[in-house]
């Protein structure tokens, strides 16, 4: 359970199958995972402290146990050298679009160089699995996951996911969350950046509205840029406000309808990718 909204992940489907939260997958080293149902029960029925204090225990329980999750997909995906970034954004942002043709010309890129193109994804939507469906068609292995009422990933269900890709050596993982500026900025899912995408017809105040999600990220995708000559958008604006947040963040101006930026987000994900391989 979701403690800023209240909602669940227990009806989570991964790849079509009901999540089994009750049964722990492996992890290195010795943790019990008890899901977020047995989370809240068990604070409801076994403590004595006022209603805020229960909260803030339940929250940090949850959080907890996530981040041992997390720590331990990130030390499967570093052992094999692996990219994996988290693609988060409001709902109609582009960030499947984006993902679409981000996909499609590092295919051809690693084609082109005679590299073998090892691209997968893991997509997280409350329902549906229409954006799946259009990233399954660049030719690359998707796993769906619905999170029924959860508004966000977590790390059990990307942890989950993940023994469904092949994940070869040195291959890019991207997780697109579901589209949620305020949830998906508490949940590590073991990612190596958050990567944050921000349409020109959203309004230039969101990085001070969703303070959270833009410290959290590492970039920030300006995306729909084709769109600002019929736009009262201003560019610097929601550029000083997203450093006023996050003075480290770093940010592409781009436009996955015409391809305008896509040459600097595609060299910020080779840098990213060698880094994680050294």
């Amino acid at each position: 359970m979701c403690t800023t909204c209240g909602c669940g992940n227990h009806n989570a489907l991964i790849g079509g199958k009901m999540m089994q939260q009750q049964v722990p997958r492996k992890q290195q080293g010795a943790f019990v995972y008890r899901s977020h149902a047995e989370h809240s029960l068990h604070e409801k029925t076994h403590t004595h402290d006022p209603a805020q204090t229960r909260i803030v225990q339940v929250e940090r329980d949850i959080l907890e146990k996530n981040d041992a999750l997390a720590a331990d997909n990130r030390a499967r995906l570093g052992a094999r050298g692996i990219l994996a970034l988290n693609l988060v954004s409001s709902p109609g942002s582009g960030k499947t679009t984006l993902l679409v043709r981000t996909i499609s010309e590092l295919l051809q890129e690693e084609r082109l160089i005679g590299r073998s193109p090892f691209i997968e994804v893991i997509e997280g939507d409350q329902q549906t699995d229409s954006d799946a469906e259009r990233i399954r068609a660049t030719g690359v292995q998707t796993i769906q996951i619905n999170t029924g009422k959860g508004c966000h990933l977590d790390a059990d269900m990307v942890g989950h996911a993940m023994e469904q890709l092949e994940l070869p050596h040195g291959a890019v993982l991207f997780i697109e969350n579901v589209g949620n500026l305020v949830c998906p900025a508490a949940f590590d899912l073991g990612e190596a950046a958050k990567v944050v995408v921000l349409s020109v017809t959203e309004g230039e105040d969101k990085p001070l509205k969703y303070p959270d999600m833009f410290r959290a990220a590492k970039l920030m995708l300006l995306n729909k840029c084709d769109l600002l000559p019929y736009l009262n958008f201003d560019v610097a604006q929601v550029i000083a406000c997203a450093k006023r947040v996050n003075p480290e963040i770093e940010i592409i101006q781009l436009s996955a309808t015409t391809g305008e930026g896509m040459t600097e987000w595609l060299e910020w994900i080779a840098h990213e990718r060698e880094a994680v391989s050294l």
